[in-house]
């Protein structure tokens, strides 16, 4: 067994017309370029691509097929270079059952069986070229189509106010709009981490999964997971998730909760601190108030016995967060450590402190440990890490 970094929510993001969305200047936000980014740069093992419907995405890769740069690996998914894709699709529930809005996500092990939920879902859905459209079918369908065809099914981001299972899609219980045989895995999100959800007693039965949904080069494993199988392909994955064999999660990693951008309640107008009770700003007297993860979580938990043993959920801070690392730093990071991965995981202090000065070294020693002061976030807007001067 072998132990592998992965990130399975990435977007490439679509205009209506199918093209990529451009990032910096001239530059596209496309497959390749986030591949590239994922192995040499981050040292991802596995990354999940989640606009893989998208007719142009399937191109792409039937493209990189044919140039040899991606290769359709037998137990599932596709290499490039030193890093695994896993083909998928976030998509919008919003049937008779939902109270609001739900995202989720289907993996599938091969560019085939993409295409073919891809056209399945073209018949579902106004504009198969965007991402994180809605499908117009119940949320037990297209489960049991995502499993028809070999795929993993994931709620997405469970807990964030909008377009989630348990911010507004559900009162209590996720059986209000999935069948939970049918669920592979769940995914946190922002704001939350494994002890806070531990008391979520219908929660117990699955793997807790750290995704960073990223929409930019740079938030690229914000979080992500360790994980022990014997090769990064579909196949694995898929039992890791169900602690099959020995393969399981073994570590997440992510913000901590409090720097989530849906962390503590506030006012949706002027974005002022509330009381998990509070029905009324202190501030403005708005009534628009955005209710936080944290508030959320307490009203799903419960008390009882919680035999379930989970790994270790690692807060850590990404590179980018850090006061004093901007991009000419990063390269220099870069350039002597190879990927942000090894900088996080495997160099010493003393190895950083030849690179970069020791103030900021030691920043990013607290950082990788999840020791630094910081300011919650809310209401949309990320918190804010203190540097003591």
């Amino acid at each position: 067994m072998n132990e592998f970094y992965a990130d399975l929510h990435i977007h490439i993001g679509r205009t209506s017309s199918g093209r990529a969305v451009k990032i910096t200047g001239s530059k596209t936000l496309t497959l390749a370029r986030i591949l590239e980014t994922a192995s040499a740069r981050k040292g991802l093992d596995i990354i999940g691509i989640i606009d893989c419907h998208s007719p142009e995405v399937i191109e792409e890769m039937v493209r990189m097929i044919e140039h040899g740069e991606l290769q359709e690996l037998k137990e599932g998914g596709l290499r490039f270079q030193e890093t695994t894709l896993i083909p998928g699709s976030e998509i919008e529930i919003y049937d008779q059952h939902c109270q609001g809005p739900i995202h989720v996500l289907a993996y599938f092990p091969t560019l085939e069986l993409m295409k073919l939920f891809s056209e399945w879902m073209s018949q579902h859905m106004k504009n198969i070229h965007l991402s994180s459209q809605r499908i117009y079918c119940d949320g037990q369908t297209l489960q049991q189509k995502v499993h028809e065809l070999g795929g993993i099914f994931i709620p997405a981001h469970v807990f964030t106010p909008f377009k989630s299972l348990f911010g507004k899609g559900v009162r209590r219980s996720l059986t209000e709009v999935f069948d939970p045989q049918l669920i592979d895995g769940i995914e946190l999100g922002l704001s939350s981490d494994t002890n806070l959800v531990s008391h979520i007693k219908e929660l117990q039965a699955y793997t807790f999964v750290s995704n960073s949904d990223a929409h930019s080069l740079g938030k690229l494993a914000r979080e992500y997971q360790k994980l022990r199988l014997a090769e990064a392909n579909f196949t694995e994955l898929k039992m890791a998730l169900h602690e099959q064999e020995g393969r399981a999660v073994i570590a997440n990693y992510g913000l901590n909760p409090l720097l989530g951008k849906y962390h503590q309640t506030v006012c949706a107008k002027c974005s002022q601190q509330l009381s998990k009770e509070a029905t009324i700003c202190t501030k403005c007297g708005s009534t628009q108030i955005i209710k936080g993860v944290a508030t959320r979580i307490q009203e799903l938990s419960e008390d009882f016995p919680n035999k379930r043993n989970r790994p270790p959920y690692i807060h850590q801070i990404p590179l980018d967060f850090i006061p004093g690392i901007g991009p000419k730093m990063m390269e220099r990071l870069i350039e002597a450590f190879g990927t942000e991965m090894n900088i996080l995981h495997r160099v010493t202090i003393d190895q950083l402190e030849q690179i970069v000065p020791h103030k900021l070294a030691h920043l990013i020693d607290l950082a990788r440990k999840g020791q630094l002061a910081i300011e919650v976030g809310g209401g949309g807007i990320y918190g804010k890490i203190q540097v003591i001067r």
